[in-house]
C-alpha cells in the first residue's frame, strides 16, 4: 500500500458539447479540491446556492476516501448556452414591474430597478438546481481521483525522502558505537596515570600500585556507565527499524511516524547530553538534523 500526502490539488470541468455537433444548453458546473495537512479530517465546502443540496452526497463520497487532512471542495456553474445571454419572458418582465411598484408605492426613494438586477433575478428564477446533481457527483468522483493521484505521488516523494534520512542515521549511529569503548579506556589510563603521578616515586611499591590500579578502575568504571549511550544506540535502531516498516507498509501511517520521529528527537538528545567527545557531540547535532528535517515531512502523510 502506498504512502500518502495529505497535501494535493484538483479540478474537473463539464465537456463543452458544443464541439461534438449538438450545441450546450443550461448551465455546466465546475469543481476543484485542494487538501493540506491536519490532524483530522477537516472538510469545507464552497457552493453556490443551486448547488447546496449536493453537500451532504459530497461530504460522504469524500468521508469515504480521505482519512486525514484540512479539504476545501469548491463548485460553481458555468454558463454554455448560446446564446450566452437569455431573453427575460414578458410574463417574468411583468412579474417584476409589479413587485417594483408595490414595493415603491410604501419606498417611493427605492431605486428602479437595472437591467443587470432584472438579467440576474430572471436567470435565478430559470435555475434548475435539481438537473446538476448528477454531473457535479460525477465531477466529484474524477476531482478525488485525480487528488489521490496526486497525494499519492507526493507521498512517494516523502518516503524516498524519509528512507534516505534513515540511511543517514544508521550511518551516524555506526560511527558513534565504538567512541565510547575508546573513551573508556582512554579516560581509564587517565585516571591510571594520575593516581601513579599523585603517589610519587617513593610509593611505588606493589601494594600502592595495585590501589592505584584499583582506584582507577573503580573511577573509569563510574565514568563509562556515565557516559555510556549503547542503550540509546539500541532504542534509536529499533526506531529506525519501526519506521522502515511502517513506510513499507503504507496506509495511515502518519500518526505512528510522528510519535516515533519524537522518540527519535529524545534519543538524539541523550546522546548529546551524555556526550563527553567532540566527535559524539557532533554525531549528536547531525542526527538532530536529520531527525528534525523528518519530523517536518512527517507533518504531510496521512
Amino acid at each position: 500500500m502506498a504512502v500518502y500526502s495529505m497535501t494535493g490539488f484538483a479540478t474537473a470541468h463539464t465537456a463543452p458539447q458544443g464541439e461534438a455537433g449538438a450545441a450546450a444548453t443550461g448551465s455546466g458546473p465546475g469543481l476543484e479540491i485542494r487538501s493540506v495537512n491536519s490532524r483530522f479530517l477537516d472538510l469545507v465546502f464552497k457552493l453556490p446556492e443551486e448547488l447546496r443540496g449536493t453537500e451532504p452526497a459530497l461530504r460522504e463520497l469524500l468521508n469515504s476516501r480521505l482519512k486525514r487532512g484540512k479539504v476545501e471542495l469548491r463548485a460553481w456553474t458555468e454558463n454554455r448556452s448560446e446564446p450566452s445571454i437569455r431573453s427575460p419572458g414578458v410574463g417574468e418582465l411583468q412579474r417584476l414591474v409589479g413587485v417594483q411598484d408595490a414595493i415603491r408605492a410604501w419606498l417611493p426613494t427605492a431605486a428602479p430597478l437595472s437591467v443587470a438586477e432584472v438579467m440576474q433575478l430572471t436567470g435565478r428564477q430559470a435555475a434548475a438546481p435539481g438537473n446538476q446533481h448528477d454531473p457535479l457527483m460525477e465531477l466529484a468522483t474524477q476531482a478525488l481521483d485525480a487528488l489521490l493521484a496526486a497525494r499519492a505521488r507526493e507521498g512517494e516523494r516523502l518516503a524516498a525522502m524519509l528512507t534516505d534520512r534513515l540511511g543517514q542515521l544508521r550511518t551516524l549511529a555506526r560511527e558513534a558505537a565504538p567512541l565510547i569503548p575508546q573513551l573508556v579506556a582512554l579516560q581509564r589510563q587517565r585516571f591510571l596515570d594520575r593516581w601513579n603521578e599523585a603517589l610519587g616515586p617513593e610509593a611505588a611499591t606493589v601494594g600502592a600500585t595495585e590501589q592505584a590500579r584499583d582506584r582507577a578502575l573503580t573511577e573509569a568504571t563510574a565514568y563509562a556507565i556515565r557516559i555510556d549511550v549503547a542503550e540509546e544506540l539500541t532504542r534509536l535502531g529499533s526506531h529506525l527499524e519501526e519506521i522502515e516498516r511502517l513506510i513499507r507498509k503504507g496506509g495511515e501511517v502518519g500518526k505512528r511516524l510522528d510519535f516515533l520521529i519524537q522518540e527519535l528527537h529524545r534519543e538524539a538528545n541523550t546522546l548529546g547530553s551524555k556526550s563527553s567527545s567532540i566527535e559524539l557531540t557532533r554525531i549528536s547535532v547531525d542526527m538532530k538534523v536529520l531527525i528534525e528535517q523528518m519530523r517536518e515531512q512527517v507533518q504531510n502523510i496521512e
